[in-house]
């Protein structure tokens, strides 16, 4: 495991386009597919990962509270199944369905939707406003493994509380995720 920083994607960008296969309904999802209407979390999770696994179940219940109120979400797995097979969509599927994900899991097999977010770490979170700009993108709350801190999703509610209020979220206040690097393909 290789402790990994996210690389922070410039505010106001507009969330690159993707079409991947969904491993639980079999569907090809688009970000217009997932797209709320106030909002959009794409965040990048994997099956194996400790700092993803720590915090998946709260994933979950922030997906749940904030889905009913305009939100959209959708997790990608960019890993190289070759490297990590435990990843592979077959095993997505059942990681998905175990935990009851109520938003789509999808599968970046080339990688290509990694890169165009510039996604480094499992977990990497970005949030969108109803335009499909960046509004946020940073840590889920300070949370890891073993330092004792609570999982509460603190940061990731606070940045869509502001965005359902209208209100700008502070530069200041997003500080980067820090995870399992992702596992890319040798060149």
């Amino acid at each position: 495991m290789s402790l990994t920083d996210s690389t922070m994607m410039p505010l106001g960008k507009k969330a690159p386009d993707f079409s991947l296969p969904d491993t639980v309904s079999g569907q090809t999802v688009s970000f217009k597919d997932v797209a709320g209407e106030k909002g959009t979390v794409v965040m990048f999770i994997c099956n194996h990962c400790p700092y993803v696994l720590h915090i998946v179940d709260e994933i979950v219940a922030v997906a749940n509270h904030y889905q009913p109120q305009g939100i959209g979400f959708v997790a990608i797995s960019s890993n190289d199944v070759a490297e990590r097979p435990e990843d592979g969509p077959e095993q997505m599927q059942v990681f998905a369905e175990s935990r009851e994900f109520a938003f789509p899991y999808l599968y970046d097999e080339s990688q290509a939707v990694a890169k165009a977010y510039d996604a480094v770490c499992t977990p990497d979170f970005f949030v969108f406003d109803g335009d499909g700009k960046c509004a946020y993108r940073g840590q889920f709350n300070e949370s890891r493994p073993k330092n004792g801190v609570a999982v509460t999703g603190a940061e990731l509610r606070a940045s869509l509380d502001a965005l359902l209020e209208g209100d700008m979220i502070p530069e200041d206040v997003q500080v980067p995720s820090q995870g399992c690097s992702i596992k890319w393909k040798a060149a």
